[in-house]
């Protein structure tokens, strides 16, 4: 190790904790020139208990973090780059993701319900049917969201409901609820010890109880002062659940870094597709990205103003870089399964080994000839969301192979980007002229000109795919205090980027575009939560037309065999005697 008045010294570094779905990040950046100077990553395990849920272990996901620090200021001190120098952790997280823990011991209560997860589905048809015309968007005038599963605040009353050590700790007063990005930020602060217990308006706003005007708890949402009263809250929280702090620019004792740095501040958390808005320097009015993670997520600024959409998108807070700077809306289109349908294809089916497989496969046969596969592996988000629906291939014939259901599992991608484009263009009445996109499945080159195929405009890919790290550092490291970076126009550097520009006619685009609607019509109303009766499992005969065709095929199986008895007994031929 070198000494330290031998280390190279940039300028003043800042890094961000990027937690994600499926693997967790530590990235630092030179401040001067956004050059991302180290990084570590380390994957995410989910399970699945049940059909439907996806879970992730808290404490997996902290050690990922404290893993990805260590590594990365090894590396950097490899590098012989003085990691003294780090001004400030900025954090981005997957948003909605839920967790309990129990603020005294410092141990989650439950594992983390993942966004994904669908086990709430009963309970958002209940508070649907609560709703004055059983209307979804019954709650979209005070926080912009439909009632979904994909929310935080369904999930936290299933825990309540059905985790008795949540039960306990609540009427105790020792639970603490949040998203990823307060659990991360509670415990690197002190934890039990002190730590800070807050989170920020973007992850504040996808929870449901989050008013995006009066950027405030909705004490109509939460109900605090009024438990016994719950007919007066949609939900019914009661006051000893500690809900946490939202602030748009706090102060927190980091701990877990080298000595080096271990008076370093986190000053800034974003979830992670604000952090991308960001980071791909979406500040103006009108600007978008779009971001291929775990699911999709295509966001447009609109400026200070929230738009509601009439077209099944969500408004939410884009971010707010400042106490005393204006909050920033954004218009988000959500789609639950992107990345992760090439997980699906890995684990689930076989089909490919490793990630970059599915480009090769697919590009071998550069056609889905003919097949369609909508992945509604978690129902289908914007712009239908539809819970019900299910995950469907269709279109096969014998000549189908897996090379054209990989081909068709990117087209699903495509298209499902292509659906949220098509409502945010309606919303805004200003079509986008080119798509900024930014991700881990960019890499995919097949993936990039079939979107801008399937667009019929072109895509823009910057060369540092690590958009969603770079916002949360910039963000950080724009922090009042700090300043050690600018996030003026005429500051921010130019990033280079790659453009992938349409090569198919628009008619062969919408030819397949409306074959893809027409499988998404397909895929819906396959599940329904309806309990059973006497909560026994269904009978064959519980299906009418079935049912008569199963009694009539006994009916008939019992005739054949009277019939039978009436005719003479049949004799093999070497027993028959002649004469």
């Amino acid at each position: 190790m070198a000494a330290s008045s031998e280390r190279i010294v940039l300028g003043p570094l800042v890094a961000a904790v990027d937690q994600g779905t499926s693997s967790t990040r530590f990235l630092v950046f030179n401040a001067k020139t956004a050059e991302l100077l180290s990084h570590h990553q380390v994957e995410i395990k989910q399970s699945f208990p049940k059909e439907g849920w996806v879970e992730e272990d808290p404490k997996e996901i902290l050690q990922s973090v404290y893993e990805c620090m260590d590594r990365t200021c090894e590396k950097l001190t490899q590098l012989n780059i003085d990691i003294s120098n780090i001004k400030a952790i900025g954090v981005t997280n997957q948003r909605e993701t839920t967790l309990v823990w129990d603020k005294e011991t410092g141990e989650p209560l439950y594992n983390a319900i993942v966004w994904l997860d669908l086990r709430t589905q009963s309970t958002v048809e209940r508070l649907i049917n609560k709703t004055p015309g059983r209307n979804k968007n019954h709650l979209k005038h005070k926080t912009g969201l439909p009632i979904s599963t994909y929310f935080s605040a369904v999930k936290l009353r299933w825990l309540m409901d059905n985790v008795p050590e949540v039960h306990k700790a609540v009427l105790s007063h020792r639970a603490m609820f949040g998203t990823v990005d307060s659990w991360i930020i509670w415990c690197l602060t002190g934890g039990k010890k002190g730590g800070v217990h807050c989170t920020d308006v973007t992850n504040a706003s996808r929870t449901m109880l989050f008013n995006i005007h009066t950027l405030a708890w909705d004490p109509d949402l939460c109900n605090f002062n009024h438990f016994k009263q719950q007919h007066s809250s949609l939900f019914g929280f009661p006051a000893e659940i500690r809900i946490f702090n939202w602030n748009s620019h706090f102060r927190g004792k980091f701990f877990g870094l080298k000595d080096e740095v271990s008076t370093v501040w986190i000053l800034q958390c974003l979830g992670d597709q604000s952090a991308a808005l960001v980071g791909q320097m979406c500040f103006q009015d009108g600007q978008a990205k779009n971001t291929y993670g775990t699911g999709c997520f295509l966001l447009r600024n609109t400026g200070t103003k929230p738009v509601m959409s009439d077209h099944g998108l969500l408004t939410t807070v884009a971010y707010k870089l400042g106490r005393d700077k204006p909050a920033f809306y954004a218009l988000e289109g959500s789609v639950a399964i992107a990345g992760a349908v090439v997980r699906w294809l890995k684990d689930n089916l076989g089909i490919i080994h490793a990630d970059t497989d599915l480009e090769k496969l697919a590009a071998a046969v550069g056609t889905s000839y003919g097949c369609y596969f909508v992945p509604a592996f978690s129902g289908l988000y914007a712009p239908y969301w539809e819970p019900s629906a299910r995950g469907i291939i269709c279109g096969l014939t014998q000549f189908t192979n897996r090379s054209h259901l990989a081909f068709a599992a990117l087209e699903a991608v495509c298209f499902q980007v292509r659906e949220l484009m098509d409502a945010m263009n309606q919303d805004s009445g200003i079509p986008l002229s080119q798509l900024q996109v930014d991700g881990g499945m960019t890499s995919n080159r097949l993936l990039m000109q079939l979107q801008a195929d399937i667009l019929c405009i072109p895509v823009v890919k910057p060369s540092m795919p690590e958009t969603t790290a770079l916002g949360a550092a910039m963000a950080a490291g724009a922090a009042e205090g700090v300043s050690v970076w600018s996030l003026s126009p005429e500051d921010l550097t130019e990033v280079t980027s790659e453009k992938f520009d349409p090569q198919i006619n628009p008619e062969e685009s919408e030819f397949r575009y409306a074959r893809w609607k027409k499988a998404v019509q397909k895929s819906m109303n396959w599940e329904t939560t309806e309990p059973l009766s006497n909560g026994k499992e269904p009978s064959i005969f519980c299906s009418v037309p079935l049912g008569f065709y199963i009694l009539g095929s006994m009916f008939m199986l019992i005739g054949a065999k009277y019939i039978a008895g009436s005719f003479p007994k049949c004799i093999p031929d070497h027993q028959c005697h002649h004469g």
